[in-house]
């Protein structure tokens, strides 16, 4: 087996993860005896230099923008593992779902409430923030422009901050990111509702450089499944319970899902 002296890491995830991921990187250096690199990307990673020529080994990468990337390139990118939550709604499986928000005081009560009102999300390619959502009006036959009005936010952190503020009237927040900024933040939880929640949906994974090669990409699945004592107490308190194996293939179905929303017209939903 051919091993790197050195592992390049990408997070294009929220940041407030980013202890996490650098709990990980840590890890794949004891285990491996290599020079991590982690950096959180300021990109969208469909527009990342870095991403489009190869340059990375390991990402922490939202589902859909992987199955997009997978589905036009060459699949230099593979998916490798995916967390399971800790929290009971996860049922003890890869999934995640999209928080529908509201601010706490808001006259908003269900899904339907929110015809005409001002929609935050975190960017276009985002499944949590945006896909799970226009899929939802489709499958519900809602009209394409079902928002009055849309602001992207950046991140989902803004995008709550948004409608706490009053900016913005709702937003789609990945429930995992939502979890993680109550527990940074908790005075947070008194100032939203969650109306809705979409999914689940499988959660964004840890996916692979192809040109490390098989064997070593099989050593680093193996090394995640099978976390040593630190990188178990990091995943604890970011609530998470194991990584487990997942297949590229099981991301295509998202892929399909954008391209069917814009061939029926619902490239903007306000």
């Amino acid at each position: 087996m051919n091993q790197p002296n050195k592992l390049k890491l990408v997070s294009y995830l929220a940041p407030n993860m980013f202890g996490f991921y650098e709990a990980v990187g840590a890890y794949l250096s004891r285990v491996f005896d290599v020079k991590i690199q982690l950096e959180q990307s300021q990109y969208d990673p469909l527009e990342d230099p870095i991403l489009l020529n190869d340059q990375l080994d390991l990402a922490f990468i939202c589902g859909l923008p992987f199955a997009r990337h997978h589905q036009a390139s060459s699949h230099q990118l593979q998916a490798l593992v995916a967390p399971v939550m800790q929290a009971t709604r996860y049922q003890n499986r890869p999934v995640y779902f999209s928080d529908i928000i509201v601010k706490v005081d808001s006259d908003v009560m269900s899904f339907d409430d929110l015809a005409g009102k001002t929609f935050s999300y975190n960017d276009l390619g985002s499944n949590s923030g945006y896909n799970l959502v226009r899929q939802r009006l489709i499958q519900a036959s809602y009209p394409s422009h079902f928002f009055g009005n849309l602001i992207p936010s950046g991140s989902h952190q803004r995008s709550i901050r948004l409608v706490i503020e009053g900016l913005a009237d709702c937003a789609a927040i990945d429930s995992t990111v939502l979890e993680q900024e109550l527990r940074d933040f908790p005075e947070l939880s008194h100032h939203l509702r969650v109306i809705d929640s979409i999914g689940p949906c499988l959660v964004p994974p840890v996916v692979v450089a192809q040109h490390l090669g098989q064997a070593f990409r099989d050593s680093l699945e193996s090394a995640l499944i099978q976390a040593d004592t630190e990188l178990q107490s990091a995943m604890k308190r970011s609530q998470i319970q194991r990584y487990v194996p997942v297949k590229s293939e099981d991301y295509a179905p998202l892929g399909r899902m954008y391209d069917a929303a814009l061939q029926r017209g619902y490239e903007r939903i306000g």
